[in-house]
């Protein structure tokens, strides 16, 4: 009987989110306009920001020392690095707007009803779109560095499994970041912690280099970081026209729906405190 009426709850949930999603669609435009608001490049910096970190790490890892020797690359360099970066851009600005997705939308908290999911739901859609724009440079990258390197792209349906990374990536952001909106409307200092973290993830979550495989503590450790399956599934299914290992994705996807049903859950049920603690 308790199943059944937590079944029946969080249909309503997904009902009632489907009423309001005018509204989290012009949030996440307004998200948007507002990041882009007096800028002369405009939505260009969808693609401006990830393309300048793919160029200096490829300065650094290409003339400092030699990438493809050193972490045994057996694809250009920029390639590997910008199929890195683009989903991990969609992460950090997705989390970085989430963590301060209530508060920044205090009078709408306090005054109006609606599902309070809908502010950081829209915070990742907004992401989402600079992600979608920033994806299109990738099939210009693939297509010159198959033209002009030794390295060559052969199509293959793993291809097609994309989008189920993109699903599982989007999972685990929303579950982690409704936990961080919510947990910053409590206690202020999440929001710096959480812009110091993310910074700091990016070095141990296989963006820019791969992970040790020697199979060292440190090596382990790293590897129990869900986005590491997550950026290493989309450059498999990509440039090297295989699907991720089964054990690392399954892990992933398993930590995504977890971390997604816990902190919808506890968001959730801490949203009637929401207005108090504003």
């Amino acid at each position: 009987m308790g199943l059944s009426v937590r079944v029946l709850a969080n249909q309503g949930v997904f009902v009632e989110l489907y009423r309001f999603r005018q509204l989290l669609m012009s949030l996440a435009w307004r998200d948007i306009r507002i990041r882009y608001k007096q800028s002369l490049l405009g939505i260009a910096w969808a693609i401006l920001l990830p393309m300048s970190m793919m160029l200096i790490f490829t300065f650094v890892f290409t003339r400092a020392i030699d990438a493809r020797s050193v972490l045994q690359l057996d694809i250009p360099y920029a390639l590997y690095a910008y199929t890195g970066i683009v989903p991990w851009t969609l992460f950090s600005m997705g989390l970085t707007a989430c963590v301060n997705s209530l508060v920044a939308n205090r009078n709408l908290v306090t005054k109006v009803y609606f599902p309070r999911e809908v502010f950081p739901l829209s915070s990742i859609a907004s992401a989402f779109v600079d992600y979608l724009i920033a994806m299109t440079v990738l099939v210009g990258l693939v297509f010159y560095f198959h033209r002009s390197s030794d390295w060559s792209f052969t199509p293959s349906s793993a291809i097609l499994f994309v989008p189920i990374i993109l699903l599982v990536q989007l999972a685990l952001m929303v579950g982690v970041g409704m936990g961080l909106a919510m947990a910053n409307l409590f206690y202020r200092d999440v929001k710096q912690i959480t812009g110091v973290s993310v910074q700091l993830l990016m070095f141990v979550s296989a963006v820019v280099v791969p992970v040790p495989g020697d199979g060292s503590l440190l090596a382990s450790l790293v590897s129990l970081n869900p986005l590491v399956p997550i950026i290493s599934a989309y450059r498999d299914c990509i440039l090297f026209g295989r699907l991720p290992e089964s054990g690392p994705f399954l892990y992933a996807t398993a930590f995504a729906l977890l971390s997604l049903v816990f902190g919808w859950i506890c968001f959730r049920r801490a949203s009637h405190r929401f207005a108090e603690c504003i």
